[in-house]
This record gives C-alpha cells, sequence and structure tokens, in this order.
C-alpha cells in the first residue's frame, strides 16, 4: 500500500507549503490543485491525476478533510466519490484524523465544522472591515489607481470613445478595475449634478 497525497488550495495566491510539509515526507507523490474545493471530483485536475495514479490498496492522503472539499456538501460528495471507487482516505490531522474506507460520522461532523469555521472566518473578516469603515479607515487591499492613470482612463474612454477591454490592455489594468473607474466617475457627475 502507498499513499499518494493531495495538497489543495482555493486560488493561485494561496501557498500549499504547509500541506507539503505535511504530505512529502510520506508519500511516494503528492498531486497539487489551486481550485476552488466546490468543484465535482471531474472537475479537479489534481484530484483526478492521484485518483488516475493509485493503485489498488493505495490511500490517498490528505493534511485536513477539508482539502477534499470547501463546505460539508462538496466534501461528502468528494468522499462519497472516492469510496465508491474504492479509494481510502487517510487524514493526518483534525478530529477526523486516521484512515477511512467509508463514510462516517467522525468525517461528516469534521467537514461541517470546517465549513463552520470559513463562515465565521468570513463573519468577522466582514464585521472587522464595517467597522473599521465606521472610524473612517478603508479596509482591503490598495488601489491600483492613481490620479495620473484615473486620467488616462477616462481621457481614453470619454474622448477617445475607447472601450474598456482596450484601455484596460492598454495601461495594464484588469478589465474590472477600468471599469470601476468609469462607474465612480459617472456616479460623481451624477452625483454632482443633482445637488
Amino acid at each position: 500500500m502507498a499513499l499518494v497525497g493531495l495538497a489543495r488550495v482555493s486560488t493561485t495566491r494561496q501557498e500549499t507549503a504547509r500541506q507539503h510539509d505535511a504530505l512529502d515526507p510520506i508519500c511516494v507523490k503528492v498531486f497539487e490543485e489551486k481550485v476552488s474545493g466546490k468543484l465535482a471530483v471531474a472537475d479537479r485536475p489534481g484530484l483526478r491525476e492521484a485518483l488516475d495514479y493509485l493503485r489498488d490498496g493505495d490511500m490517498l492522503a490528505v493534511q485536513e478533510v477539508d482539502r477534499l472539499g470547501r463546505n460539508l456538501l462538496e466534501g461528502l460528495v468528494v468522499l462519497t466519490d472516492l469510496f465508491e471507487r474504492g479509494v481510502a482516505v487517510k487524514v493526518l490531522e483534525g478530529i477526523a484524523a486516521g484512515e477511512h474506507t467509508e463514510r462516517s460520522l467522525i468525517l461528516d461532523l469534521a467537514l461541517a465544522l470546517a465549513e463552520d469555521r470559513r463562515r465565521d472566518i468570513v463573519r468577522k473578516t466582514k464585521n472587522g472591515l464595517e467597522a473599521a469603515r465606521k472610524r473612517g479607515k478603508v479596509g482591503g487591499r490598495p488601489r491600483v489607481v492613481d490620479d495620473d492613470k484615473r486620467r488616462v482612463i477616462l481621457a481614453r474612454h470619454l474622448e477617445d470613445e475607447e472601450s474598456v477591454r482596450t484601455i484596460a490592455t492598454a495601461t495594464g489594468l484588469s478589465i474590472g478595475t477600468v471599469h470601476s473607474v468609469i462607474v465612480e466617475h459617472r456616479a460623481t457627475e451624477l452625483a454632482g449634478s443633482s445637488t
């Protein structure tokens, strides 16, 4: 029996180093994916590669059970799929630590707690940002558009009638950022004309 690892994070900006630290020493191979855990098995390239690599008697290893799915439902879908394929799962940490060959209350509970923990983090983050906003502080990522870029965007859009996509390409900004600048400008103009 060989352990085959799966390291997963939701976005390309997140790191898998902590998972690799736990999995690399004990697994013959560790597959990695940087995709949402909300996707089905068929839509998860790292998990699919790991499943293709597994042989009879091998076991899929994850650091924590929530690496299989981001929420309770998706985690249960993935686990059910794995067990139906005859794939056993080894969880290294958390309340579901151990080897599993079928669904159990402890696995379901671990996934439910992980989902609850994630919801709690999101709620606390939103509350913190709202509290900071009330104190006059703005949280979040720093703005990438300075006054010069704002003038260029508005000139190209209003005077030259260029598309948002063209402006984004020319300025090296995302389409969403360019669109936000234009929408913000329109809102400011509307507010100024109504007073």
